[in-house]
């Protein structure tokens, strides 16, 4: 849960400075920025870092490929674009949305449960974003394709975050890289041939590092946490972001759209504690496998033996035997059982 906390953080403070640094910028410009620093600010830190998880390998390719079109290209395209639009306040709330798609994608794919909380939950974010549509429809400079490309966005990252979850047990720096060079390579091609304007200097420096922040450790930070309680719990912290960034935008001066904010922002925050709040325990059983992934000998399900004494997370190939217990989970790499 903290680390997905802590991914709605490094993501929530760069949606007014994408706001206010994007403004004039391509929205193909914008997005290769982004993901070019994420990407280098990832390739620098694996010199330094020394990390746990499986390597990355060419069976990763197709998710990968997916991340990279969906949460690389097309979302922070429509993002920008979109941004533009509807101003970081209302912009920056729909993005909530993203949790309502992840959650119903995480269901359809990989039969993660959800309960009566977080089946209310999703009613509640609907009816918030439904309100702010509504709402800032008389706001001065809101309009129904700014709104409608900020929805687009928020379902290509949905995509992405189900795609990710493919990779979370993955060394996370590689992944990030990966996509960043991917994602800016394919918005940096579509910039260049929809001749957009180049960016003044400033403007791009500010966007690579708000990439890096937002795109880069973001984004190991929420692989981190799918690691540990699955997609859609994730994706339910981290629709705090968006209000992490609307609070920004306020605080700098944006000017709000109507009473609608409010009530709107008030169904967000009780979908997302929902969410949080929510509990799962029961009697489970584990089948026999094998696999790697990043792991620890005190989680209740990796006891087998080293030659040599080893502490703390760490990763290589090994065996399960079949398990029966009962204790409170997450949907992780040993418990995505159906129900």
């Amino acid at each position: 849960m903290l680390l997905a906390l802590a991914s709605a953080l490094a993501f929530g403070v760069t949606i007014p400075v994408l706001s206010w640094a994007g403004f004039g910028v391509g929205p193909y410009t914008t997005a290769a920025l982004l993901y070019l620093g994420a990407s280098l600010a990832s390739l620098a830190q694996k010199i330094f870092v020394q990390e746990s998880g499986a390597p990355l390998t060419r069976g990763a390719m197709p998710p990968l490929l997916i991340m990279a079109v969906a949460g690389a290209a097309v979302a922070p395209t429509l993002w920008a674009w979109g941004l533009q639009r509807t101003g970081p306040v209302t912009g920056g709330l729909l993005l909530n949305l993203e949790a309502l798609w992840t959650v119903f994608f995480a269901r359809l794919f990989f039969h993660e449960f959800l309960g009566r909380r977080v089946l209310l939950a999703l009613v509640l974010m609907t009816a918030g974003g439904a309100l702010l549509a509504a709402n800032g429809s008389g706001a001065a400079g809101w309009s129904l394709a700014g709104l409608a490309a900020v929805v687009g966005a928020t379902v290509s990252w949905a995509i992405d975050n189900t795609a990710s979850r493919r990779l979370a047990e993955l060394r996370t720096l590689s992944v990030v890289a990966a996509k960043g060079a991917l994602g800016a390579a394919l918005t940096g091609a579509l910039a260049f041939s929809f001749s957009e304007p180049k960016p003044e200097a400033w403007r791009a420096g500010v966007l690579l590092l708000a990439g890096a922040t937002g795109y880069g450790l973001s984004l190991r930070l929420y692989l981190l946490g799918q690691r540990r309680i699955g997609s859609a719990r994730t994706a339910s912290v981290f629709a705090l972001a968006p209000f992490i960034g609307a609070a920004l935008g306020m605080a700098l001066g944006a000017p709000l759209v109507g009473w609608g904010t409010a009530v709107a922002a008030l169904l967000f925050a009780m979908g997302v504690a929902l969410h949080v709040s929510e509990r799962h325990a029961h009697a489970h059983h584990h089948h026999a496998t094998a696999h790697e992934h990043a792991h620890r000998h005190d989680d209740g399900h990796h006891a087998h033996a080293h030659e040599l004494p080893v502490e703390g997370e760490h990763s290589h190939p090994h065996e399960h035997e079949p398990l029966e217990h009962a204790h409170e989970h997450g949907e992780d790499v040993h418990h995505g059982h159906r129900h």
